[in-house]
């Protein structure tokens, strides 16, 4: 806990109490350099709730795998899919076993789905295809959304592009895979102090330009618009942060899906 870590942070820009001294000492330094830090989190947070309807309605799928699930924040993505698909089944997989207490703590299931937790490393994607978790909880012969939302940007390139390759040959047809991954360029000099305050607090982060974002996605169906900054991505006609700069959210997102 006298470490910061980003999930605790992103905690923190969304206005959530479930973070730590060392996390905020390090939130703050942040904000100092790039302000728009917490309209960033709220961007990325409404693209996953966007994602996972569209998932669920639009593809009919009812199965949901989140890797990378940080702090909980309601509505987080199983109330999304369950508000769909009341029978959806999601696991939830982190590597922060304090985020899982949490997660374990307050996350509740409708009671004609089944929302699970697991602790596994995003950098070991054979431990997460093997855990007993996830095996028992999705069938893997039936259509999974997977989410990888503001993840890959904490993974180096071979970590990222391993995990990725890995999910996607897992995943049957007609699967989903949601992205979103901070960027340099809108405002590169902005995002570089970020990045630069994240090394020196543990957390190395990798940002990446459209053109290699677009690459996690090769072999699968791009679903429109595309990669876009992710305000744009089927944005809802009423959300506040549709008036959000590409430079403040600093952000690619997309939604693929595995042909058959």
């Amino acid at each position: 806990m006298d470490q910061p870590h980003s999930a605790r942070m992103y905690d923190y820009y969304l206005g959530g109490i479930t973070n730590f001294p060392a996390d905020r000492e390090t939130a703050v330094k942040t904000l100092n350099a790039f302000p728009a830090a917490p309209i960033a989190a709220r961007v990325n947070r409404r693209f996953m709730h966007r994602a996972t309807r569209h998932a669920a309605a639009a593809h009919g799928i009812s199965q949901f795998l989140d890797i990378g699930t940080g702090i909980p924040t309601s509505p987080n993505l199983h109330e999304i899919a369950q508000t769909t698909a009341p029978h959806a089944r999601v696991v939830y997989t982190d590597n922060d076993p304090i985020v899982l207490t949490h997660a374990q703590a307050l996350l509740r299931s409708h009671p004609d789905g089944v929302t699970a937790y697991m602790q596994a490393d995003a950098r070991d994607p054979d431990e997460i295809l093997g855990h007993r978790t996830l095996t028992t909880t999705l069938d893997f012969t039936r259509p999974i959304a997977l989410s990888l939302v503001a993840l890959l940007h904490f993974l180096t390139n071979d970590e990222a592009h391993t995990l990725v390759e890995q999910l996607k040959a897992a995943l049957p047809a007609g699967s989903t895979l949601a992205i979103s991954h901070g960027t340099p360029d809108f405002d590169p000099d902005g995002v570089a102090r970020v990045a630069r305050i994240y090394a020196d607090a543990g957390s190395p982060i990798h940002l990446r330009t459209r053109e290699e974002i677009t690459t996690f996605f090769t072999g699968w169906e791009l679903l429109p618009p595309g990669v876009v900054p992710t305000r744009t991505w089927h944005p809802d006609p009423d959300d506040p942060t549709n008036t959000v700069t590409d430079a403040d959210a600093s952000t690619y997102a997309a939604l693929a899906h595995k042909p058959a």
